[in-house]
């Protein structure tokens, strides 16, 4: 398999990297197109999903053998699939997983943690997560009211 060797100057890798598009698992892609080297990049996985759908879609190929000949599942092909209809091409850039933010710390919810420091400034962000269930049936992890209390700081 011709796939690059990654140097320690290799930009494109480290790009890569940064975004979350290194593909992890480069060898596994076996379209000829993507052995030769040059254009087509097995590390690049959004290139990789990218070839994967237009084999489907232009060349006719099922999807259970596109996805085995771009060393992807089928759930991976279908995702890609339903990202790239629904958004183009940036729907098949990798996204965070998991949830984006605080979101059981609502506004609400950070006023009621407010109010319990300004009467007792020593309280615990354990104290504080028993309070929040107990008052707003809401469980929330200490750890999430001290990373929300860190960021309010910053602020």
């Amino acid at each position: 398999m011709a796939i690059p060797p990654v140097s320690k100057h290799d930009t494109k890798v480290e790009r890569l990297k940064q975004l979350g598009a290194l593909n992890p698992y480069p060898e596994r892609v076996r379209a000829a197109w993507f052995q030769t080297g040059g254009f087509f990049d097995p590390r690049d996985l959004v290139q990789v999903k990218y070839e994967m759908l237009r084999q489907v879609h232009i060349e006719g190929t099922s999807k259970a053998e596109a996805a085995a000949l771009f060393g992807v599942s089928r759930p991976t092909l279908y995702q890609a699939e339903s990202a790239f209809v629904g958004e183009g091409l940036a729907g098949l850039l990798p996204r965070r997983r998991g949830p984006k933010g605080a979101h059981k710390l609502t506004p609400e919810v950070m006023a009621f943690v407010e109010q319990r420091l300004a009467a007792d400034g020593q309280i615990h962000a354990r104290a504080l997560a028993r309070q929040i269930h107990a008052q707003l049936g809401l469980s929330v992890h200490p750890r999430s009211i001290e990373r929300a209390l860190a960021r309010k700081k910053k602020r």
